[in-house]
């Protein structure tokens, strides 16, 4: 039956989630961000504090910028450095510990990529055509030529996990098909050559979905969202703008007013209060009373965070050192496991 298809990953992340609690040393975690603009409010709720909550517990976190991957939907990797650091500061700030966690890139590690052809192999065009995240991803490309690297994305993404042999994967529902894909290629690898690889388990997030500041979904690429590392000016002002509606009496309801609801939703996250309690509270206020009351909640839960952000910004060379070092490490893992594939293939000498 339908509903318990879709009950399924959700009962195996809550069994998950609880083995993690119960032994959280058995567990490596793979996820990461794409280095293409600022990591925003979005990011904070879904999936960053999250992280550290992990971090915390005892998981071994590895954070993956992915610059290789800026390329499938963009000609150029524009402002790569750039986007990196804000990516390694907002890490820091939020509390994300170099000597627990491990926080790398691509290009620096060229044993991940060496894996890309053997896991290439294991899968076919029409397995990669059919998956729905990658559909998603060639309707709303920038490109007008979809390139080879963005149908086999969900193979690189297969490269990064494995390649550290991560076996926990912070996932919504929308990006479960990059995850099944993940685990047949470690499955057909296993049959076909031993048994290397583990099959990574999804632990869904229970986060809400925030709207960017037009009503759609927030997105980097979408000139809607809410930085981080904005100052509280410029918070003000993004939240000033943003999609309500013509009923000056706020309530609280996702469904028929989503844009008012999701203003609501984030000053409620940020003053950890019930949504429709923060509803009623504005009432008749209107849309003005709402935008205060949600600017004035991000810019108070968000000012620890920029005083930190601000100092590790002024020690660039230190940030920097925290991405070497955390690459040199995956580096180790990457090339431990590419050896184990090239003896499992018969390729190592």
């Amino acid at each position: 039956m339908t509903i318990t298809t879709a009950a399924a990953p959700t009962a195996r992340s809550a069994d998950l989630e609880h083995r993690i609690a119960q032994d959280p040393g058995r567990f490596r975690v793979l996820t990461g961000d794409r280095p293409t603009g600022p990591l925003h409010l979005g990011h904070y709720f879904g999936t960053l504090r999250n992280r550290v909550r992990l971090q915390d517990l005892g998981v071994d976190v590895m954070i993956l910028i992915p610059d290789y991957q800026v390329l499938t939907d963009r000609d150029t990797a524009e402002r790569l450095e750039e986007y990196t650091d804000g990516l390694l500061l907002d890490y820091l700030a939020l509390g994300i510990d170099p000597a627990r966690s491990t926080v790398f890139n691509h290009s620096a590690v060229p044993a991940l990529n060496q894996l890309l052809l053997p896991f290439l192999s294991l899968v076919s065009v029409a397995e990669l055509s059919r998956n729905p995240t990658v559909k998603d991803e060639i309707a709303h490309s920038r490109q007008s030529v979809v390139s080879g690297l963005m149908l086999t994305y969900p193979v690189h993404q297969a490269a990064d996990i494995l390649s550290c042999k991560g076996n926990v994967v912070p996932v919504g529902q929308d990006q479960l098909p990059h995850l099944e894909l993940t685990r047949t290629i470690a499955r057909r690898f296993n049959e076909r050559y031993g048994n290397v690889f583990p099959e990574p388990d999804a632990l869904l997030s229970a986060a809400p979905l925030l709207l960017g500041t037009d009503g759609t979904k927030m997105s980097k690429s979408r000139a809607n969202s809410v930085p981080l590392g904005a100052t509280a000016d410029e918070t003000a002002r993004l939240i000033k703008g943003a999609t309500t509606d013509a009923d000056r009496h706020i309530t609280y309801d996702p469904d028929t007013r989503p844009g008012v609801a999701s203003l609501v939703l984030l000053a409620a996250l940020c003053l950890e209060r019930d949504p429709h309690e923060v509803a009623a509270e504005i009432g008749d206020g209107g849309a003005a009373v709402l935008k205060r009351t949600v600017t004035d909640a991000v810019n108070s839960h968000l000012a620890p965070h920029r005083a930190r952000r601000a100092e590790y910004a002024a020690d660039l060379p230190y940030v920097r050192s925290v991405l070497r070092t955390g690459s040199e490490r995956a580096n180790a893992l990457a090339e431990r496991t590419l050896e184990e594939v090239r003896e499992a293939m018969g390729t190592f000498r």
